[in-house]
């Protein structure tokens, strides 16, 4: 437990996160220099000033760092060769910037072993509302598992609904699925998920800008889903009411300059019309995995074209087209009849007719054709 790492920790603590006007000074004097500056009240930024004198008399350092032991975790910071480097670089664009909150964590307390930094290279977002329908839950499910076999870490916030079908289709999958939590990595939260966090944290990641002990809270939810979409290449929405969570996460991928992307679903559905709103607005509408996959995937990984449904007469042209058509559905014809039933001269149906017959669509007897029996 190093001097840096007691400052990292207490400086997590001492103003709510993100800051903007903390996390600039730390970069400019370092982190042991800021918390020693803090902890005396010795800042010339008056702002800064007023923002942490409620909490720089609350040293729990020592305190965060042995629970965050206990639990087998890690505090990230941006030294830290973990570090997600290239996904939070987004937050420096004007469209983010303008946006109160819009700046990258100054630190995240993590459990599991998978670096940070190489998640973000291949993930997605799957989110969505806690009020999942049947409809919702099983599109979150497939996906999840399909990203899963697909390499794809599948980055959510551990809630009800949706988020939790993501995380747990994900596991049975053996896949690997980061829960960025809206509290400190030590309060589970939704209570009744604990076990499937704990085994989030077992098999992937268990992520959080808040230090042990930080309840959740209605605010700390909103800010949170940032983070969800900056650690991943692409948020996909699976069902959404028209204000709800995966809605605010979908527009700050949008702002970070990631592909938002969403399911639709029944245009009766309340569940769906958040879902509808965005692929109104410019969301990629996506039905499948491949889909997915082609957007958050490396170059080349594009999603083939779905299998449509063939029939015989494919293929065939206008004019054999015709002569099928003249075909009566029971009994035969002789070329006579054809003629005057397609509106061409006798002589042009020979040909389409030896082509119908060699296709086996038609059949001859005795000088009439008729529609072969399939």
């Amino acid at each position: 437990m190093t001097d840096e790492d007691k400052a990292w920790a207490y400086l997590s603590r001492v103003v709510e996160p993100p800051s903007r006007e903390l996390s600039a000074y730390v970069a400019d004097v370092g982190p042991v220099e800021a918390a020693t500056r803090i902890k005396t009240g010795r800042l010339e930024d008056e702002k800064l000033q007023r923002i942490t004198e409620a909490r720089r008399d609350v040293d729990c350092a020592a305190a965060d760092l042995e629970a965050l032991a206990r639990l087998g975790g890690r505090l990230v910071t941006p030294d830290d060769p973990d570090w997600p480097l290239l996904a939070f670089a987004s937050f420096r664009g004007r469209p983010v910037c303008d946006r109160p909150t819009g700046v990258a964590p100054m630190v995240l307390w993590v459990i599991g072993e998978d670096s940070l930094a190489d998640v973000a290279e291949r993930s997605c977002a799957v989110v969505g509302t806690r009020a999942a329908t049947s409809y919702g839950e099983h599109q979150a499910a497939d996906l999840a598992a399909g990203l899963a076999e697909r390499d794809v870490a599948v980055v959510s916030g551990g809630a009800f609904g949706i988020d939790g079908v993501a995380h747990r289709a994900t596991l049975g999958a053996e896949g690997l699925t980061v829960a960025v939590l809206a509290g400190g990595i030590d309060v589970p939260y939704p209570a009744a998920h604990t076990a499937m966090l704990r085994r989030v944290a077992e098999q992937g990641l268990l992520v959080s800008e808040y230090p042990p002990g930080v309840r959740p809270a209605r605010h700390r939810f909103l800010t949170r889903n940032r983070l969800v979409a900056a650690l991943s290449g692409a948020t996909v929405v699976i069902e959404a009411g028209l204000r709800s969570g995966a809605a605010n996460t979908a527009s700050w991928a949008e702002a970070l300059g990631r592909p938002v992307c969403a399911y639709p679903g029944p245009v009766t559905s309340s569940a769906s019309a958040g879902c509808h709103v965005l692929i109104r607005n410019g969301a990629f509408l996506v039905t499948r995995v491949e889909e997915v996959v082609e957007v958050v995937g490396a170059a080349g990984e594009l999603a083939p074209e779905p299998g449509r449904p063939v029939s015989p007469l494919d293929g065939l042209t206008d004019v054999e087209l015709r002569t099928y058509d003249a075909l009566p559905a029971r009994g035969a014809r002789t070329v006579d009849q054809l003629a005057v039933a397609a509106g061409l001269p006798p002589t042009e149906l020979l040909g389409p007719l030896a082509t119908l017959e060699l296709a086996g669509l038609v059949r001859r007897h005795e000088g009439r054709w008729r529609i072969a029996a399939r």
